[in-house]
């Protein structure tokens, strides 16, 4: 089984969304038949650089609605982060743009790291409060994870390598109709979308391994079929 995330690393519900998938994955049966990969989606391409503006003002601004709406709107996100286990830091997080966190973690995936590094640029943003567009911070969290240091800054320098990669995941969620994430494609055929409850994903896991796992062969205890009837006729024993 195969399961597609897409993703962003300034969406509060993909961080939820994800460690509940995987509190879905702890509890299926055939976790070691799943694998997982981590797509890119960006919600602001053109989001700018961080400018000082904090998550609030931001979230004001682009919702219309007053500071202290939105501070209640992102209090109520940060209870349901604590109920996975997330303990979010609002008054600390730098909205900016993602485009190069998406480039590193492509390049990650290459050397078999891509989900460590997915998960500590998520955690460097809602919990540690880090500018994950600088690039010394991007290096900083990629060496945690053991990618080469000044590797990774070459990659980040040169805004054209694994840009396609991600452009192409990117398009390939617009194809699959996700108009926002988390969002959740297994086996090519299925779909979820948003921080869907644990328990909906561990259903969809077992309805989806009950409808597409391979059936074991059955081993004939039989040797002989004199016995048997088929479309064609019945057999006749031999005296």
């Amino acid at each position: 089984m195969k399961i597609e995330v897409w993703s962003d690393f300034v969406c509060p519900f993909c961080y939820i969304g994800k460690r509940r998938l995987e509190s879905a994955l702890e509890q299926f049966p055939h976790q070691e038949q799943v694998e997982l990969e981590y797509k890119s989606f960006e919600l602001d391409p053109n989001a700018q650089i961080y400018s000082g503006t904090s998550i609030h003002e931001a979230l004001a601004k682009k919702y219309g609605m007053s500071v202290d709406e939105a501070k209640k709107a992102n209090l109520n996100v940060g209870e349901q982060a604590k109920t996975v286990g997330l303990d979010y830091n609002f008054d600390n997080m730098k909205p900016t743009n993602t485009f190069d966190a998406h480039r590193l973690t492509k390049y990650a995936e290459t050397v078999g790291k891509g989900k460590e590094l997915t998960e500590h640029i998520l955690h460097s943003y809602f919990v540690e409060g880090k500018l994950i567009s600088d690039h010394e911070t991007l290096v900083e969290i990629a060496t945690t994870v053991g990618l080469e240091k000044e590797h990774a800054l070459t990659i980040l320098k040169d805004s054209e390598k694994y840009a396609n990669e991600v452009r192409n995941e990117e398009m390939l969620a617009q194809q699959y109709g996700a108009t926002g994430v988390p969002y959740f494609v297994i086996n090519q055929k299925y779909s979820i979308s948003g921080a869907q409850p644990t328990e909906l994903f561990l259903s969809a896991l077992n309805q989806v391994w009950e409808e597409e796992a391979p059936k074991p062969k059955l081993k004939n205890l039989v040797e002989e079929n004199d016995t048997l009837c088929t479309d064609d006729g019945c057999s006749i024993p031999e005296k």
